[in-house]
């Protein structure tokens, strides 16, 4: 049975979500960016809570935590290279992990580049990748922590994943993502109509979040480092892929 998935908005421009298990019952809530409105659909919908995910450290995927926990007894994962600036772990995750929700099981990847220790969560079954602040809808994370090698890896991993999974990342930030594609990319037509479906979604308040990782392949440009005619454009023809990540990364980051 495919799992219900639920996004939430938080905060600025975060997104929580939420999976539930109708067979078991079961729910889990991948990150925690404030507890309100995070223990308002909880309520809403008359569920409980068993789990929480946590990709990563920033307080901003994980400031609801205590509070949700407190309210709903719920056991925390998290990454065991982070378990030191996360909190309290019930769990600690590593590449190679295996956890569950129901009967589907959910397989660790680690990802890190935005930071170190960043962990998503792959459910094949279901066709859900939860990459927070790794790949994002026409991005990928600043920097933070990692190296440009370590975030091209972890962005390898996650674009040869199925293309018709859905990549539940963890911000607003399409929009912004997109006028930088642009600018990189200008003659792809799928990125165009990219554009001007998210302006449409932003304009009636909609998340432009998950997005197909198809489309991502098609229109992001840290997955399209190995395309011709943006390493033409950067004039870097000759170059290796992870160096033409490298050099689109530090343009978005004075962007």
């Amino acid at each position: 049975m495919t799992l219900e998935l639920v996004t939430i908005p938080c905060l600025k421009d975060n997104y929580a979500y939420l999976l539930h298990d109708a067979g078991s019952g079961e729910t889990v809530l991948i990150d925690a960016p404030e507890a309100s409105p995070i223990l308002a659909v909880l309520q809403k919908r008359g569920w409980g809570l068993d789990a929480i995910w946590l990709t990563h450290h920033h307080w901003d995927h994980i400031d609801g935590v205590t509070a949700i926990v407190e309210a709903t007894s719920a056991a925390v994962l998290g990454a065991a290279a982070d378990a030191h600036r996360l909190p309290p772990l019930t769990r600690e995750l590593t590449e190679g992990s295996t956890i569950a929700i129901g009967t589907e099981a959910a397989q660790v990847l680690d990802v890190s580049g935005h930071t170190l220790g960043h962990i998503a969560f792959y459910l094949p079954t279901s066709g859900f990748c939860f990459t927070a602040d790794s790949l994002m809808a026409a991005g990928c994370g600043r920097l933070f922590e990692g190296t440009p090698d370590q975030m091209f890896a972890s962005l390898a991993k996650l674009r040869a994943l199925p293309p018709e999974t859905l990549i539940c990342s963890g911000h607003e930030y399409t929009t912004a993502n997109l006028a930088f594609a642009a600018t990189v990319d200008p003659q792809n037509a799928a990125l165009q109509a990219r554009i001007a479906k998210v302006a449409k979604a932003r304009s009636e308040q909609r998340a432009t979040v998950p997005s197909r990782l198809s489309g991502e392949l098609a229109t992001n440009p840290f997955l399209r480092a190995n395309d011709p005619y943006i390493k033409a454009r950067l004039g870097m023809t000759l170059a290796s892929d992870a160096e033409v990540f490298a050099r689109l990364r530090s343009m978005k980051d004075s962007f």
